[in-house]
């Protein structure tokens, strides 16, 4: 199953926040600097490319998978899965075909079908024949814990420019304290 981003989500930590945990009192000069280490501590961890395996802002996931198989229910990914936008598939002939999100039934991040059998089942051999559209995120608000980890990483890469210095072996790893914080909300495969 490949995932893409249709629409991303909007930064779920703030200039502002980053400049209050960074103590720049307001120093616009920093501003743009401090918003690419946002943007870079963020996609580290969200979304269908980050660490934790689900999505935190709010955003508008497609799941793209083959038709070929019967199954009780299919789990989408990147939770929590907030709700469904559309369903289609590409039958036999390749013409892309709606389905009823009505004929859909959703558990948590699973959507099963209420007819007898998937509409889209057995109709096309073509990889990436069906396409569910969602929106997922945290509606409410992300998690304090991930937040103030998004804060620690963007401070220490605003401390520490460079990847590794005179002496050291390595990259600077994601520090231990920032993963303690994130590895609850962490989703396994």
């Amino acid at each position: 199953m490949r995932v893409l981003v249709i629409t991303p989500p909007d930064p779920v930590v703030t200039w502002e926040d980053a400049d209050a945990h960074l103590k720049l009192s307001g120093d616009e000069t920093e501003k743009l600097y401090v918003e690419g280490l946002i943007a870079a501590a963020t996609a580290h961890i969200d979304g269908p490319n980050g660490w934790l395996g689900r999505a935190i802002g709010l955003q508008t996931l497609e799941a793209r998978f083959g038709g070929y198989g019967c199954f009780a229910s299919v789990r989408l990914p990147y939770p929590p899965l907030v709700e469904l936008i559309s369903a289609k598939y590409l039958d036999a002939v390749g013409a892309e075909q709606d389905v009823a999100l009505s004929d859909l039934d959703v558990f948590g991040s699973d959507i099963s079908c209420t007819t007898a059998l998937w509409p889209w089942a057995g109709c096309s051999t073509r990889r990436e024949a069906v396409r569910v559209r969602y929106v997922a995120g945290y509606p409410e608000g992300v998690p304090a814990p991930i937040r103030v980890a998004i804060l620690m990483m963007v401070g220490d890469m605003h401390r520490n420019r460079v990847t590794t210095q005179a002496g050291a072996q390595s990259a600077v790893p994601m520090s231990t304290k920032v993963e303690d914080l994130l590895a609850p909300f962490r989703v396994y495969a």
